[in-house]
């Protein structure tokens, strides 16, 4: 016999102090009633005190066994809470997930993207911030981030990525400026104009696809400003400081000041992708990656 109270002694004696009856406890237990009663009995010697009043067949709880019954239901209901909270945990049902993004992701992927995830698994806290593409890259693999929102055509060994979305670019105009939709024809009839762009540092292979873009059009650009905000992009544009290049999926026909024309009649476009470490084994990971497969097609 072991020389300390066990889990399975409280159990059985919990069972016992709520039916007040060995047998119905028995089979409540799925065990046998003289097996039970070896059990309290054991119980018993460990305490050094009775906890139960036996007479004949009527079974009472001892004053030091009603004390024991009101304290052990309330921290048996507390571990079995504990128990129940680590399981969801190890399922990924709660837990915490950190995000980091480029700012196009939080116009429409990312807020959608929690919105459907959040009412299957309420319980997840995120953490937000808006990264650099290689400041993400260095974030997954030090585990400060789980999951990245990306602007990278390549990503290195151990980094997994799935595209999320794939888009065309608009031109950024002031609202007065004299080029329309139905005067627009191709790119090379704004050459003349300063352009105000994301700052290559801040994803070097966005800009390399804008500027190649140019280049296709015929004209390299004069670069009159560089930002990694698209909201000082369109404040810069409002005040005639330039024109700019954005993917589609941070237009807004709400904002003031500026206007947008899309880029339909030219070939290059734009990923966003998702991309997390390999060897990231949390849980709520696991479910996430779920719902971000919904999205796009594996690269």
């Amino acid at each position: 016999m072991s020389n300390q109270l066990e889990y399975r002694h409280i159990r059985y004696f919990l069972a016992v102090a709520s039916e007040l009856h060995f047998r119905r406890a028995a089979e409540k237990l799925f065990i046998s009633q003289p097996a039970l009663s070896r059990q309290i009995k054991e119980m018993e010697a460990l305490l050094g005190y009775p906890v139960l009043d036996r007479h004949n067949r009527k079974v009472n709880l001892t004053p030091a066994g009603a004390l024991l019954q009101t304290e052990f239901s309330q921290h048996l209901d507390s571990l079995n809470h504990s128990i129940l909270r680590a399981k969801q945990l190890h399922q990924g049902d709660i837990g915490e997930l950190r995000l980091g993004y480029v700012g196009s992701a939080m116009q429409q992927i990312i807020p959608s993207l929690l919105e459907t995830y959040q009412r299957q698994y309420p319980e997840i806290i995120f953490s937000l911030k808006e990264m650099e593409n290689q400041n993400q890259l260095e974030a997954l693999f030090s585990y400060q981030i789980d999951v990245g929102f990306v602007r990278l055509d390549k990503v290195p060994d151990g980094i997994e990525r799935w595209i999320v979305l794939d888009e065309p670019f608009c031109l950024v105009l002031p609202t007065e400026h004299e080029m329309t939709r139905k005067k627009f024809k191709h790119l090379s009839q704004l050459r003349a104009a300063p352009y105000i762009l994301f700052d290559p540092d801040y994803s070097p292979s966005y800009y390399d696809k804008v500027m190649h873009l140019f280049e296709e059009s015929g004209f390299s650009p004069k670069v009159s400003h560089n930002t990694i905000h698209a909201s000082s992009i369109y404040k810069l544009v409002e005040k005639g400081f330039g024109l700019s290049i954005v993917p589609v999926s941070l237009k807004s026909e709400n904002l003031k000041g500026v206007k947008f024309i899309d880029l339909d009649n030219i070939a290059q476009r734009t990923q966003l992708s998702a991309i997390w470490n390999r060897d990231n084994k949390k849980a709520t990971l696991r479910t996430f990656k779920e719902e971000i497969k919904q999205l796009r097609t594996h690269t």
